[in-house]
């Protein structure tokens, strides 16, 4: 609706006009409560009233409807619909397996608004494999043995996700938030030099996981075996809702390291990573012996990863987007 020829019937001047979108803040009271909701609105470009129409009304509608739950801390039709999508559920099973009636998850779909309650149940169930196994264990009686073995085949594929540290969460759950497109191999090159800066400048990896010498660069197994079936595809993973939050469990410093490294190293694709790497000690020295096309699992230390960026930090400012660029055009050319 929004997007379509900005134009429509201006009662003002009684004709139709061109208009211009602009946010504006109203209150309303619901429940005995009142909230303040940011919506948008149609001002006619030549008297400058607002335009009213039911396309504009409708999107009024669900900005009020996402802010409110976001107020109240509801879960969102998005978020119901992300549960379904991960564990591989319909809505009638969903509904039985978090000990719902039927139809519970149907009408939330539709549009109304879940309890406190039930809706802390589905929120849960979103960022916790370990109690969706358990809600569908505890009802198996009420949903069809088909619906159990394919939700249950989910939560197991689910369950890698917590395979890697809570920190390493953390970083790719900012990573994902940062970038709007991040392919396996660009992820991994980053995870790659996220660690070796910051410990380089703080004397401490910011995860415990190992690197491996790959063909293809520095590689970190776990990730690589969360993310595989994206292949050199953008990752797109309903699973990311298991993410949410994850990013806020990051120091001010750690967080300053991945916007540096995002702001660089994100701004060029998977393969010109891995060029990089290629030219750096720590994979170099860790593939010696290695042919071009031989597979190796080789570890990359994580002492060998810091004192290279160590020394890198002697050349080039670690500390600022000027020096990471620098750096990365001495590789490049």
């Amino acid at each position: 609706m929004l997007a379509k020829e900005r134009r429509d019937f201006c009662i003002g001047c009684r004709k139709e006009v061109e208009y211009y979108l602009k946010k504006k803040d109203i209150k309303k009271i619901i429940k005995d409560k009142e909230y303040s909701f940011t919506i948008t609105t149609a001002i006619c470009s030549e008297c400058g009233e607002e335009l009213s129409f039911p396309g504009l009304l409708d999107y009024n509608i669900r900005e009020i409807d996402k802010q409110y739950r976001e107020a109240e801390w509801l879960v969102s039709i998005n978020d119901i619909q992300k549960l379904m999508s991960i564990y591989k559920i319909g809505k009638a099973p969903l509904s039985l397996a978090l000990g719902f009636g039927e139809i519970t998850i149907t009408r939330y779909l539709e549009g109304q608004i879940p309890s406190k309650e039930y809706s802390d149940v589905i929120k849960t169930a979103l960022t916790s494999p370990e109690y969706m196994k358990k809600c569908l264990f505890d009802n198996r009686d009420k949903i069809s043995e088909t619906a159990f073995r394919k939700a249950i085949g989910a939560v197991e594929s689910t369950e890698k996700l917590f395979s890697i540290s809570p920190k390493m969460i953390g970083v790719i759950a900012y990573i994902f938030n940062k970038l709007e497109e991040v392919t396996p191999l660009m992820l991994q090159k980053l995870l790659y030099y996220v660690q070796g800066i910051y410990s380089a400048l703080y004397d401490t990896p910011i995860f415990e996981e190992d690197c491996r010498a790959w063909i293809h660069g520095p590689v970190y197994y776990e990730v690589f075996e969360l993310f595989r079936d994206f292949k050199y595809n953008p990752i797109d993973d309903a699973r990311f809702a298991l993410f949410n939050g994850s990013k806020d469990n990051l120091s001010a410093e750690e967080k300053e390291v991945i916007d540096l490294v995002v702001d660089t190293f994100g701004m060029y694709g998977g393969k010109t990573l891995e060029k990089i790497t290629h030219h750096e000690t720590p994979w170099v020295n860790a593939r010696r012996g290695y042919g071009d096309d031989v597979k190796s699992n080789e570890i990359i230390s994580k002492k060998a990863i810091t004192e290279y960026f160590r020394y890198i930090g002697k050349q080039y400012d670690l500390k600022s987007e000027d020096g990471l660029k620098s750096y990365i055009h001495s590789i490049l050319g």
